[in-house]
C-alpha cells in the first residue's frame, strides 16, 4: 500500500489511472451490441487499421498522432459496415481483409521508413501496450476525457435506439428508427474506441477490453441493462486491478489488464454455473 501511495503522488499515474478507467467505461458500453451483432472482431480490424495508421502519423513525425489516426480509423469502420454488408463480401471476411493488409503494411512500413533505433521494442508496444498509457502528455488526457465524454453522452441518448437496433433491426425499421444510420454512429464510435484504448492495451489486445466485460457480464444477467451495468463496473474493476498491479509488480500494463479480464470472466463463468444449479 505505500508502495501504491507513493506512485500515486506522480501525475503521469494519476493521468493513466483517469484514463483507464474512462476507456474502460466506454468500451464496455457498446461491448455488449458487439457481441449481440455477432460483430465481435470489428475491434482486431480496426486496431490494426490504427496501428497502420499510426505507423505513417510515426514516419510523418506529426506532433499528434491522434490528427491522422482517429480519421483514417472512422474511416476504416465506415467502410467495413458497408462492406459488410455486401452479399459478395460477408462481415467477417472485410474485417479478415482489413485487418491483416493494415497490419502488414504498417509494419512494412516502420520497417522501411522509420529512423528509430529500436524498431522491434517500438513495435512492441504499440501492438501490446507497454507503457504507453504512463507517457500520456496533457493533451491526450484531455482529448481522452473529452471523446470518452462524448461516447458516454451518446449511448445514454441513444440507448433506446441502440437496444432497438441490437436486437431486432427489421422491427426498428418498421418502428421507424433508421437502423442504417445507428449501426454506422455504433461503428463510429467503436473507431473512437479503439483510438483511445491502444495506449492502454495496445492493438492486438484491444478486442479483449471490448468483449471479454460484455461475456463476464452475460454469465450472471440476461437483461440488456443489467449486462451492460454490470459490464462497465466490472470493466472499471478489472483495468483498475490491472492497472494497479501493473505499476507494482512492473508488468506490462495491457497484458495485466487483459489478464485481469480474464480472471473475472472465469469468476463470473463460476457464477453462472452455481446460479443456474440454484435455479434449478
Amino acid at each position: 500500500m505505500d508502495k501504491l501511495i507513493m506512485y500515486l503522488q506522480y501525475p503521469f499515474v494519476r493521468n493513466a489511472l483517469i484514463v483507464g478507467v474512462l476507456i474502460a467505461l466506454c468500451s464496455s458500453l457498446f461491448g455488449s451490441t458487439l457481441v449481440l451483432k455477432r460483430f465481435s472482431f470489428i475491434g482486431d480490424g480496426l486496431s490494426h487499421v490504427a496501428f497502420g495508421a499510426l505507423a505513417i502519423a510515426s514516419i510523418l513525425k506529426l506532433t499528434n498522432n491522434m490528427i491522422l489516426i482517429l480519421p483514417v480509423t472512422v474511416l476504416a469502420a465506415v467502410l467495413l459496415l458497408k462492406t459488410g454488408q455486401n452479399t459478395r463480401i460477408k462481415g467477417d471476411a472485410a474485417i479478415a481483409m482489413v485487418s491483416v493488409g493494415a497490419l502488414a503494411f504498417g509494419y512494412l512500413l516502420m520497417n522501411l521508413f522509420s529512423k528509430s533505433a529500436n524498431i522491434s521494442g517500438d513495435v512492441c508496444t504499440t501492438l501490446f501496450g507497454s507503457t504507453s498509457i504512463l507517457t500520456l502528455s496533457d493533451a491526450d488526457v484531455w482529448i481522452s476525457i473529452i471523446l470518452s465524454v462524448v461516447v458516454i453522452a451518446l449511448f445514454v441518448y441513444f440507448y433506446n435506439r441502440i437496444f432497438a437496433v441490437t436486437f431486432d433491426e427489421d422491427f426498428s425499421v418498421s418502428a421507424g428508427i433508421n437502423a442504417e444510420r445507428y449501426n454506422l454512429m455504433i461503428a463510429v464510435v467503436i473507431a473512437v474506441i479503439i483510438v483511445l484504448a491502444m495506449n492502454l492495451v495496445g492493438s492486438l489486445l484491444i478486442s479483449a477490453l471490448v468483449i471479454f466485460p460484455a461475456l463476464s457480464a452475460m454469465r450472471i444477467y440476461r437483461s440488456f441493462l443489467k449486462v451492460t451495468v454490470c459490464s462497465a463496473i466490472l470493466s472499471v474493476v478489472s483495468t483498475l486491478a490491472g492497472m494497479i498491479a501493473s505499476i507494482l509488480y512492473s508488468t506490462p500494463v495491457g497484458s495485466t489488464v487483459v489478464a485481469a479480464d480474464v480472471i473475472v470472466f472465469g469468476v463470473c463463468w463460476l457464477i453462472g454455473i452455481l446460479k443456474g444449479r440454484k435455479n434449478a
